[in-house]
């Protein structure tokens, strides 16, 4: 049989929710791992990651289910939920190519600002210490505090690495973003194909 017919669409599909499954269970594993070794603390950054990848366990296993039983309804509301993750998740990533470094620099600021744990994290695993400047009587966890040396701010040390980090995942998203057309083409084109297995009177 062609690869346009209803046993192709219908295996890659599958395949293609075999490969969401995957990541999720990976960004899940990941969040644990970093948890488990203390390179995170953040439950805001962990609590953001985990719920990630429960949400496209949930898609992949809805368009798992779907394509398996040929389910009109639920390859339906697969094919739309994807629509839109594939639209924001399109937006997010052009945006963080887009980012020039004075933009990236506020971006940097508004987050070292409002996420605390985050910051510890960053000030023990970088030692360094404040954003711009550090104020001796503010907390810092990092190893510098404790010896005659003076503490680097964080700014220009999480600068050098916030460009290589949004264009990687920036690229990532554009990646992933194209797979979920993909799975939109595929899932639209699979629930107007008849199984030729079934009765040629039934529904589809």
């Amino acid at each position: 049989m062609v690869c346009g017919g209803f046993a192709c669409s219908k295996n890659c599909l599958c395949a293609l929710n075999l490969l969401y499954t995957l990541v999720s269970l990976l960004l899940i594993g990941i969040a644990a791992w970093g948890i488990g070794f203390g390179l995170i603390s953040s439950l805001r950054v962990v609590g953001v990651v985990i719920a990630v990848g429960i949400f496209l366990f949930l898609i992949a296993l809805v368009g798992l289910i779907g394509a398996v039983k040929h389910h009109q309804v639920l390859l339906f509301f697969y094919m739309i939920i994807l629509l839109l993750v594939f639209i924001v998740q399109f937006s997010v990533s052009c945006a963080c190519l887009a980012l020039n470094q004075e933009q990236q620099a506020q971006l940097l600021e508004v987050g070292w600002n409002n996420t605390a744990s985050a910051r510890d994290d960053i000030q023990r695993n970088l030692n360094c210490c404040g954003f711009r400047s550090f104020n001796p009587n503010d907390t810092c966890l990092a190893s510098c505090v404790k010896s005659s040396h003076p503490c680097s701010p964080c700014a220009p040390i999480i600068g050098r690495y916030a460009g290589e980090v949004l264009r990687f995942v920036g690229g990532i998203g554009l990646f992933f973003s194209f797979t979920e057309i993909l799975g939109v083409w595929l899932t639209y084109r699979y629930r107007n194909q008849k199984d030729p297995r079934a009765n040629p009177s039934a529904f589809l």
